[in-house]
């Protein structure tokens, strides 16, 4: 099969476009016919080899994808040949074949095209699970989403939304005010331009963040932590900064906020059941117009590098899709 390969750690020159072997449709795997593949900052990360996770070289990159079944496992019960579905695992997306486990994958709706369905699970999934699983939001409290406008930053002001939070989002520049504010955001704070806590105070009324899904690590999570409400819930969810943050354990103590670790991935491997229930919610919504991913741009899926270079330099707004195949 064609598929885009990683052949060396941190050398972007060493992801290539070529042929790969076939995957093997294992006992409970499905295997997908890909038509649409999703950029996440993980799958650069990976390749960069500073993802916890590092696969055995060569490997084909990629997370999310929406296709056809072209074979199930034994094992498998939920999926059939010829079925539309949409899929999140930890590697091969960009390829024109890709094996994922039955529970990675979920149904697509009629009503949803492949493009929108590729974009979901990876993004969403990650928000759903931080804001309803472990922060627990409700309706009313002060919601801070950094790394606003990226795939899984507008997911979360989304769903915030749908939970009925108020919203501040985070921004590095003033362009990307609008869209936060399209996908859900009361007010918007340039974390590069302006001061952060100042205008955290001014906007809660000196109060705090209730919750803060925090993407971009560094200084900024600090500044965070210095901002949170009285039994608030700050979220790790990722370093976009390239720096993972330390903090002083005094603040949590003094403020009585909560540090609450969200890694969605491994909650999927070990709470199959949990996760397609959410996952299928998901779905759902999208077939109901609730939520809406952004696609910053389609590109041939050998262009998969030039893409991981843009999300890289953060000159993306949503995520970027691949398209592998038309049907």
């Amino acid at each position: 099969m064609k598929a885009v390969i990683c052949k060396s750690f941190g050398d972007l020159n060493q992801v290539a476009y070529g042929d790969f072997p076939d995957p093997v449709c294992g006992p409970n795997d499905v295997l997908i016919k890909v038509r649409v593949a999703t950029v996440s900052y993980m799958d650069w990360l990976m390749t960069d080899g500073r993802y916890q996770l590092r696969p055995d070289l060569p490997y084909v990159p990629g997370t999310d994808a929406a296709g056809v079944v072209q074979e199930v496992g034994r094992e498998v019960n939920r999926f059939k040949p010829g079925d539309r579905v949409a899929c999140s695992t930890w590697h091969g997306a960009y390829a024109e074949l890709m094996a994922a486990p039955e529970g990675a994958c979920s149904q697509v709706p009629d009503n949803v095209p492949d493009l929108d369905a590729a974009n979901v699970i990876y993004a969403y999934g990650t928000a759903h699970y931080g804001l309803i699983e472990r922060a627990k939001l409700t309706a009313g409290e002060t919601l801070l989403v950094t790394g606003a406008t990226g795939g899984v930053g507008l997911a979360a002001l989304e769903i915030g939304k749908l939970l009925g939070a108020r919203i501040i989002a985070g921004v590095g520049s003033d362009e990307k005010r609008d869209l936060a504010k399209l996908y859900g955001a009361d007010a918007v704070i340039n974390y590069r331009s302006e001061d952060v806590r100042g205008r955290i105070k001014e906007l809660t009324d000196g109060q705090g963040i209730d919750v803060c899904f925090e993407l971009i690590g560094g200084e900024l999570f600090e500044t965070m932590a210095r901002s949170m409400n009285w039994n608030g819930r700050l979220l790790p969810i990722g370093f976009a900064s390239g720096e993972i943050p330390s903090l002083k354990m005094n603040l949590p103590l003094v403020k009585n906020f909560s540090i609450v670790g969200s890694p969605v991935g491994p909650w999927w491997e070990r709470c199959r059941a949990e996760a397609i229930k959410a996952n299928d919610e998901l779905f759902q919504w999208l077939s109901e117009g609730k939520i809406h991913p952004k696609t910053d741009s389609v590109m041939p899926f050998k262009d998969a590098t030039k893409a991981m270079r843009l999300l890289q330099n953060r000159e993306v707004k949503g995520r970027i899709a691949l398209s592998v195949s038309a049907s």
